[in-house]
């Protein structure tokens, strides 16, 4: 990457950040990802009841149905602001490419994302207090949290190249995202293994970041799972240049 290139992408980087900050969308996301979680966790994820030093089945399996909702939330104005404020025809004719206003603007959405799953440290710490857990599993699992949301990001990056509309981006990157998860679980490849056969059922499946999460959330981290996330997300923001470039010509 040349320097006038990794310059842009730090301009649209700031500029995306303190965008996100001077309104309260960054904020509002956080704490609804914080008190979600933690409310799962305690609640209805029995970390004190269970009386194990794991976080995967109180904290981490909650993940991808609250990510699915809060990473579109936080996405949704990537490009949608931009078109509703006429301001996208300016960022594209500027001496920048494509590809690098893409970076920027997902780097400073990802940084958000990744915000709020470091303010879950106390849950951590809690789980260190009562026990003796498996820190490195723990790391995984926050590993595989931020990749698939970095997913749902992608995801929702691309919707938002396509319409002015944020609401109408939230919903169907929602959708989207919902059935990204709901694909690997099993009551739905059973139900495609029915209807089609097993080449259906596993075509839907291996766009399921489910079946590369759980790995995660295991403890496990193995190339594929990485190869997988990498390339969903680059296919993803791949769609949005395309979209963008049409856009702009």
């Amino acid at each position: 990457m040349s320097n006038s290139a990794g310059q842009n992408i730090k301009t649209v980087f700031k500029r995306e950040l303190k965008s996100f900050f001077q309104s309260p969308i960054a904020y509002v996301c956080i704490v609804i990802f914080l008190l979600i979680s933690q409310a799962l966790t305690f609640l209805f994820g029995g970390l004190i009841e269970r009386g194990e030093a794991t976080l995967t089945d109180s904290f981490f399996t909650f993940h991808p149905w609250i990510l699915m909702v809060v990473a579109p939330a936080v996405g949704m104005r990537l490009w949608s602001e931009e078109q509703r404020q006429g301001t996208m025809e300016l960022l594209l004719t500027m001496p920048i490419a494509p590809w690098q206003a893409i970076v920027g603007k997902f780097l400073a959405a990802s940084l958000v994302l990744l915000l709020a799953l470091v303010l879950t440290f106390p849950v951590v710490i809690t789980i260190n207090y009562l026990g003796s857990p498996d820190n490195g599993a723990i790391l995984c699992g926050y590993i595989g949290s931020f990749l698939l949301s970095l997913s749902c990001l992608a995801v929702t990056s691309a919707v938002s190249a396509f319409t002015r509309n944020q609401v109408v981006c939230l919903l169907v990157s929602i959708s989207i995202c919902l059935f990204i998860v709901l694909a690997g679980y099993q009551p739905v490849t059973s139900f495609l293994l029915n209807l089609g056969g097993p080449a259906l059922s596993d075509m839907v499946a291996s766009f399921s970041v489910m079946t590369h999460f759980q790995g995660f959330i295991k403890g496990v981290v193995v190339s594929r799972d990485l190869v997988f996330f990498a390339t969903f997300i680059g296919f993803c923001l791949f769609v949005t240049s395309i979209v963008l470039r049409a856009k702009r010509a």
